[in-house]
């Protein structure tokens, strides 16, 4: 590669003026096959001190550190104050179509190459030098111009595909979100008479529920995290749940597991099956509120909270809830150290649930079992089809650029007819 393009080739200097504004793109700015994502404004004085490379219309950027994240993109064109975070390789076309380029660092085999000549297990890298070592497949000029049309017209098609999907997804998260919030504040039954909550943002509620303060309907228990130069305490048969694990309804496994002598000493406590898992501090309180349920007895940790439901309070009934009103729960979140997210337990513990009778809470939870598990399904089904045409771009664009289809003759359906 190093024999058709220049890399880093322009950085600011040190002297450049702290009032000087730019548009700073990190790793996290840049998505796998949707390239430049997200780009922050900023003045040169407030900036990282890895915010230096200079990027110009053409470049390709490649990330060189967690590699694994395949953060790569071709840059059509860039604003005149563009930089780049030093994690990135700019790589500059000189003898070679940048568009072809940029299809070629996102084929299969070239991220591949990046990713086994990186060095290191949790933050791997590849020097930028190693980076442009790397072989790469060069047609003539005129061939690389049709490969990169090609694969420009029909991964296009692909990627509206792919939008569509995302756009069904998003419909279906929203309607699962108004089906559960709809069943915990007004019931099943749309006939049920109705009565002033009292709360401004619950309005009416069925006239046979009540409004209960959420520390009346459960107990909680607080997690801990043991010694970690105690080897004896880790590594062992109990699941030890932090925030990372709250990506299901349930709970039954864990990333980190800890031992039973670690709880006989008491560095850490079980919480029974059946409690209500959620998290009260971290990054992801600033979007969403996650609520599982412990399917085997767990230990959590210090950014959790586990709920065990008192007599006359379901424990499936108080999970949905506390979905369904997680936007209210959100509302009570404040910044702690460093900026982290957390939620304020004095606030949140005193927020009113609309509460039925008992036989009435266990009848919606199991409809919302129901009636989640049917749009879960679809959302499966949406998903599946995604990694399939994502599957289908990758393969496409390694045969092109690879020479193993020849486009050089093949137009657009527009221009065929």
């Amino acid at each position: 590669m190093k024999q058709v393009v220049t890399c880093n080739d322009e950085v600011l200097g040190e002297d450049t003026a702290v009032d000087h504004e730019i548009d700073y793109v990190e790793i996290s700015g840049v998505t796998f096959g949707q390239g430049v994502t997200d780009v922050a404004t900023l003045k040169f004085g407030d900036a990282p001190s890895r915010a230096r490379r200079i990027v110009r219309s053409g470049d390709v950027l490649v990330s060189t550190v967690r590699t694994y994240l395949k953060a790569l993109a071709l840059v059509e064109e860039a604003a005149p104050n563009l930089i780049a975070s030093t994690g990135f390789a700019v790589l500059r076309p000189r003898r070679i179509e940048p568009s072809f380029l940029g299809h070629v660092v996102s084929s299969d085999f070239f991220v591949g190459e990046v990713i086994s000549r990186s060095v290191g297990v949790s933050y791997p890298a590849i020097n930028s030098s190693d980076l442009v070592r790397i072989l790469i497949p060069l047609p003539p000029l005129a061939e690389q111009q049709a490969i990169a049309e090609f694969l420009d017209r029909e991964t296009a098609k692909l990627d509206a595909l792919v939008e569509e999907q995302r756009r069904l997804i998003a419909l279906l998260k929203e309607k699962r979100q108004a089906v559960i919030s709809h069943a915990v504040t007004r019931g099943l039954d749309p006939t049920a008479p109705l009565k002033p909550s009292g709360i401004n943002w619950l309005g009416d509620i069925p006239a046979h529920w009540e409004v209960v303060p959420l520390k009346y309907l459960t107990a909680f228990k607080s997690g801990g995290t043991p010694s970690k130069t105690n080897l004896a305490y880790w590594d062992g048969d109990v699941p030890w749940v932090s925030a990372r694990d709250l990506k299901t309804a349930t709970i039954t496994d864990s990333t980190f597991r800890i031992t039973q002598q670690a709880v006989a000493d008491g560095a850490a406590a079980l919480v029974p099956v059946g409690s209500i898992l959620v998290l009260v501090r971290g990054m992801t309180l600033a979007h969403s509120f996650p609520v599982c349920i412990a399917g085997v007895p767990t230990a959590i940790n210090q950014d959790l909270k586990a709920l065990s439901p008192n007599p006359g309070m379901d424990g499936g009934f108080l999970a949905w809830s506390l979905r369904g009103l997680a936007e209210q729960s959100l509302s009570r979140i404040d910044e702690a150290g460093h900026g982290t997210k957390a939620l304020r337990m004095d606030a949140w513990a005193s927020m009113e649930i609309p509460l039925p009778p008992e036989p009435e809470q266990r009848l919606i939870a199991k409809a919302l079992e129901d009636k989640t598990a049917k749009l879960d399904a679809l959302t499966a089904e949406a998903t599946r089809a995604i990694a399939l045409l994502q599957e289908r771009r990758a393969a496409m664009i390694s045969a092109a650029v690879t020479g193993k289809i020849d486009v050089r003759e093949t137009k657009p359906a527009e221009e065929a007819a």
